[in-house]
């Protein structure tokens, strides 16, 4: 019976994903509505799209696993991001918006560096293109994992059903309505995971002893679990805080960016995210520490695999509707994030390699039927790599995070602040960054610091250098830089 209940809140969740894709479709008449909805977001769901493509399955399942083994030691990650993605709503967001549409209306990340430089070789437009394919390929199948982990630990299904029915849903209402579709399924799915994140860990403390025997429990297994310093490096602790680095680079949070209605709309959203932000990353660390508390109390109930705590506790505290419910909420942050990874990597395919060289001259439509077989095409790719289960959700998420933090986040910010950076300095502080974060993080050095620093730092100093040796005037680069900018200044008064 307890089955039963979560399997219908199950399906009535995923229908009305699949019905919201169907509302988006409906909405959908070009490439440009396909892939950036017009630019006609408003700053909820600007802010709850972010929110919910950024967090993903990490927030519900790797970073309560983290700190249930380690410790608030973990939290130092939740600290570099809840910092990073502040700075992010800060610098990139308003000047993104405004430069992206005075510079030729761009509506991905490689397009927008194309136009930026003016150089007209494509050949940047086509290497960021290839990374984005590269390393989301890595990220979408983290979240395929995370599928099928999901329902291996709810219903017993084995872990290849789970991953079939999250790419099956995904896959349709992605396919179906494109950037809308993902974007208000993204304020759903934002709007389950907060109010699960808060219900889970109050209840939990209830249900352990109050909150004084929830703390002395969780000492009596190991007083460092709950410092933040006691097992901490130096090392790696910049290694943690290194996360925020990322948000600089992420294609499918940055291009929320892109599609909010006005920059005057940035700030709202910058408050209603990252308040959502900070109150979610709080649930997850306090859901890790009272399933502590509550499995060392009760050691007749087994916890299997850690990264599951939160499904667990959720299916221990609540009526199993209630609790079906809950674990929508994990299905729904495992798919808000591969819906939108999913959409960037098919506009990187075929906005910036397909149309950009081979067709320039293609019609809408043909564009956005092509756009949705990219979508099938990847989705069938990232099934065959996490077919296989050999990672962590927390592993696999970590090493795309750095390869687009490290690849994009310099030359982002560069393009967006430096007037003099060039398309050269812009390509080979690319390619530095992203080669540096895929040599790094296969080697034995990942486990001394996260590949991301050294990955950021060399793209970021190859960026100036080159930059600084290529640069000529350009009046047509002035003329945008200075009118994305003033359009900055007036909307941000």
């Amino acid at each position: 019976m307890d089955t039963t209940f979560q399997l219908i809140a199950i399906i009535l969740y995923l229908l009305g994903m699949i019905g919201i894709g169907l509302y988006g479709y409906k909405r959908t008449t070009n490439l440009d509505d396909y892939m950036l909805g017009g630019r006609k977001l408003n700053s909820l769901t600007s802010a709850l799209s972010a929110g919910a493509s950024d967090m993903s399955q990490w927030l519900l399942m790797g970073l309560p696993g983290a700190i249930y083994v380690s410790g608030l030691v973990e939290a130092w990650i939740a600290i570099g991001l809840l910092i990073g993605a502040w700075l992010n709503w800060i610098f990139v967001a308003p000047r993104l918006r405004a430069y992206t549409e005075v510079s030729n209306n761009s509506i991905t990340i490689p397009s927008f560096l194309d136009s930026r430089f003016k150089n007209n070789s494509k050949i940047l437009r086509i290497v960021s293109g290839i990374i984005i394919l590269v390393y989301f390929t890595f990220y979408v199948s983290s979240g395929m994992v995370a599928g099928g982990i999901f329902f291996q630990s709810s219903f017993d299904y084995s872990y290849h059903t789970g991953l079939i029915i999250v790419a099956l849903v995904t896959i349709t209402y992605t396919f179906i309505g494109g950037f809308l579709a993902v974007s208000f399924t993204d304020v759903v799915q934002g709007t389950m995971m907060f109010l699960a994140l808060l219900l889970v860990p109050i209840i939990g403390v209830f249900a352990t002893g109050g909150f004084g025997e929830t703390t002395s429990t969780i000492q009596s297994v190991d007083p460092a679990l709950m410092s933040l310093f006691a097992t901490a490096t130096a090392s790696g602790i910049i290694s943690s805080l290194a996360w925020g680095l990322g948000y600089f680079g992420q294609p499918h949070i940055i291009i929320r960016f892109m599609a909010i209605s006005s920059v005057k709309e940035t700030k709202n959203a910058r408050r209603i995210g990252i308040g959502w932000m900070l109150l979610s990353l709080l649930g997850a660390v306090a859901t890790a520490l009272v399933g502590v508390a509550y499995f060392t109390q009760n050691p007749d109930v087994t916890l299997t695999d850690p990264e599951a705590v939160f499904i667990a506790l959720g299916q221990v505290f609540f009526h199993p509707f209630i609790a079906g419910l809950m674990l929508a909420a994990v299905l729904a942050a495992i798919m808000s994030t591969v819906s939108s990874q999913l959409l960037v990597t098919a506009s990187a395919l075929v906005e910036d390699i397909y149309k950009a060289v081979l067709r320039t001259d293609a019609s809408q439509k043909q564009l956005v039927s092509l756009s949705r077989i990219a979508v099938l095409a990847v989705s069938i790719i990232a099934l065959i790599f996490a077919w296989q289960q050999n990672d962590t959700i927390l592993g696999l998420v970590s090493f795309a995070w750095a390869g687009f933090g490290a690849a994009f986040g310099p030359v982002i910010l560069l393009a967006l602040y430096w007037k003099k950076f060039t398309g050269q300095g812009a390509l080979w502080g690319m390619i530095v960054g992203a080669v540096t974060v895929f040599v790094w993080g296969s080697s034995n050095l990942s486990g001394y610091l996260y590949e991301i620093v050294p990955g950021f730092l060399l793209c970021l100093i190859v960026g100036i250098v080159v930059s600084n040796m290529t640069y000529k005037p350009n009046p047509e680069i002035d003329r945008e830089f200075n009118e994305a900018l003033e359009i900055v200044n007036n909307e941000t008064k």
